[in-house]
This record gives structure tokens, sequence and C-alpha cells, in this order.
């Protein structure tokens, strides 16, 4: 499974980038609008850090404009994937811009019927939204059970981001399941590493250390 970051923030990116581990970043209006930094110089600041994909949300309403958004995004970085939310207008834009050789990543995901769609008109990425379903007494993960069950029906080629992950659980069960990708918050990818018994271990460990005569 890919490891993508969920932020807008270059220093978590750096850092994540750092590790060793780093797949991709998705971004979305409300990440982007916390960093102190014009829009376009900050995407083109996360493409000079991370090499696979880069998720940029489209905000117009019809498909004419979204797919003139989309490809203005997409000149930002070789690696930009334009995030289209599922919508009627949405798949028309997603028909065209897949047919141009532009990544879709299809947003806004809480349905199988919605996911099949977007990935009928031509979407890179679908992103069910695993978190915002458990808010709501859904259970977020059997839908990404769903989705990636069909697409092995099927033999799909779109690939299924693990979005709205809240703890660490929800990387491993979207692992067990077989999902394609996990974008992940900086809070969350930092608890992936970490376990108090680690903890425990290596404390215990540098003090018998220091009591080895040198």
């Amino acid at each position: 499974m890919k490891f993508f970051l969920d932020t807008a923030n270059l220093n978590e990116i750096r850092e994540v980038a750092s590790w060793g581990i780093l797949d991709g970043v998705t971004t979305n209006p409300s990440l982007v609008a916390k960093e102190n930094m014009p829009f376009k110089d900050l995407i083109k600041a996360i493409g000079e850090v991370v090499s696979g994909p880069i998720s940029v949300e489209c905000i117009s309403g019809t498909a004419p404009e979204i797919v003139k958004e989309a490809r203005e995004l997409a000149k930002l970085a070789s690696n930009i994937a334009v995030k289209i939310p599922i919508a009627i207008e949405g798949l028309k834009a997603i028909k065209v811009l897949s047919g141009e050789g532009i990544m879709v990543n299809t947003t806004l995901i809480f349905s199988a019927s919605q996911a099949i769609l977007a990935a009928k008109a031509g979407a890179k990425f679908v992103s069910p939204f695993i978190g915002r379903l458990d808010d709501v007494s859904q259970e977020g993960m059997e839908l990404v059970e769903e989705i990636v069950t069909i697409f092995e029906n099927y033999r799909v080629d779109t690939e299924v981001i693990v979005a709205s992950i809240r703890h660490p659980r929800h990387v491993v069960d979207a692992a067990l399941i077989g999902a394609d990708i996990a974008t992940i918050p900086f809070s969350v990818m930092d608890k992936l590493v970490k376990h108090p018994l680690t903890d425990i271990g290596m404390d215990r460990f540098l003090k018998d250390w220091g009591k080895v005569k040198k």
C-alpha cells in the first residue's frame, strides 16, 4: 500500500519525505488556506519535494469550467492529479480530462456506486472518506472493502485512496482490505511509528547500556 500525506504544509512534507516512505501528497482548499503562501508557488514547491502524485482540488461547478481549471492546474507540475468531487458535471469533466492524459482523483466518495461511476468515466483515483462516514455511525471501512472487491472483480485500474483517516487503525485496516493508497494526516503518520512498548524497550536498553563497562 502506498502512503500519501494529507497536507499542504511544506515542513510536514519534507519531514515525511526524509523517512523514505512518502509516495504522494493530497491537498484540498482547507489545507491550502492554512499555509501563508501563494497557491501556485505552494504547489510548485511541493512538486520539488514529491515525485509521486500531488492532488490539487478543482472548485468550479460546471463541466466546461472544471475542465478549464483542471488543465491550468495540471500545468503546475507533471505529477498533478486534479481532485474533482463526484457529481454529474464532475463525471463529464473526468471523461474529457482522462482522455487528455490528466490524472483525476475523484473525491468525496461516500458510496460504492459513486466509485464505480468515477472509474468508468476514467478517474485514476477514487477517494472514499471513511472518517466522515464513521462520524455519522456508518462503517467507513466497509465502503472501502466494497470498492476494492468490485474493482478486483472487473480488474479496474482505478486506484483506491482511503481518505479522511483519523487514527493508525484506519491505516492498518485499509492495508488488510487491500486498498492501493492511504492518505494520512501528519499527526497520524507520526503515530504509526510509535508504540509505548517500543519506548519502554529503548529506555531499558539505554539504561542497561549505561551499566556496561566501556
